[in-house]
């Protein structure tokens, strides 16, 4: 059964699935889609058009689905799509897309969002990510899935954040970041793999060998990218001579992400 407080103000135009817990003085407005088991605890802001699927919850004060911070912005239908099972924790904002980019902001499941975190306009968030405290994500921003935030860091607008990579404290990140990397400092700079993450993640021994031979080839090596790139397909091709499909398979996810970089990569 949905539980309403009395003093939550909820559109005509909005709608929400049966077991909806929507706590004192929240919003919610025309356009949005809330479905199952999602909590609205206080004071919580959302704004449409947004689709929320199941199990999410919204501590007090965030501000969900809101226009972009964006001067073009001129009043454009765009929207807000959210996976299920998210935590979105004390001051969180999350902003609707634009007109010049896809006009969506997207965000995966399972995903831990800690307070005072923005997601800006047109991001992509994977699934399984952690934004630390007062993460800060500017427009058009891609997280892969298992990306981890320490608190303050900022991304540049554009850049794109591989999968499984883990940031300091306060990092800025203003180019792209290959997947599996442990990176840190301002602006931040690649210290390895997140070796313990992937541990964490079930990444075997034969796995982990074959990723720093990867991470070698790309920054150890004194290689320009396109060279190191040549020499990373290479690895690819030999990984699947010797029928090591997931080794193989991992690099084939860092191949594919260098693909398609648009900011350049850290460096050293």
């Amino acid at each position: 059964m949905t539980k309403i407080h009395p003093s939550a103000i909820i559109s005509t135009k909005a709608e929400l699935d049966e077991d909806v817990e929507i706590g004192p003085y929240c919003v919610v407005g025309e356009g949005v889609e809330l479905s199952s088991a999602c909590v609205l605890m206080s004071h919580v802001v959302i704004e449409g058009p947004c689709r929320i699927a199941s199990n999410n919850r919204f501590h007090p004060f965030s501000s969900i689905g809101g226009p972009p911070q964006d001067k073009k912005y001129r009043g454009e239908p765009t929207s807000l799509d959210i996976g299920h099972g998210n935590v979105f924790r004390e001051g969180v904002t999350v902003n609707r897309g634009t007109a010049q980019d896809k006009g969506l902001t997207r965000i995966g499941s399972d995903n831990w969002v800690m307070a005072y975190v923005h997601i800006a306009h047109d991001c992509i968030i994977g699934n399984h990510c952690i934004l630390a405290n007062s993460v800060n994500l500017a427009g058009h921003v891609q997280l892969g899935d298992y990306a981890v935030l320490g608190g303050y860091t900022g991304v540049h607008q554009f850049c794109q954040v591989g999968a499984h990579v883990m940031a300091g404290i306060a990092s800025v990140i203003v180019k792209d970041v290959p997947p599996y990397l442990m990176i840190s400092g301002n602006a931040a700079k690649p210290f390895g793999l997140n070796r313990e993450g992937l541990k964490r993640r079930g990444f075997t021994g034969s796995r982990l060998k074959a990723m720093q031979d990867s991470y070698r080839i790309l920054y150890r090596e004194g290689l320009r990218l396109e060279e190191a790139i040549t020499r990373l397909r290479e690895q690819h091709q030999q990984l699947i001579d010797a029928s090591l499909t997931d080794e193989a398979n991992d690099l084939l996810l860092s191949l594919r992400f260098l693909d398609t970089a648009t900011r350049g990569i850290i460096r050293p």
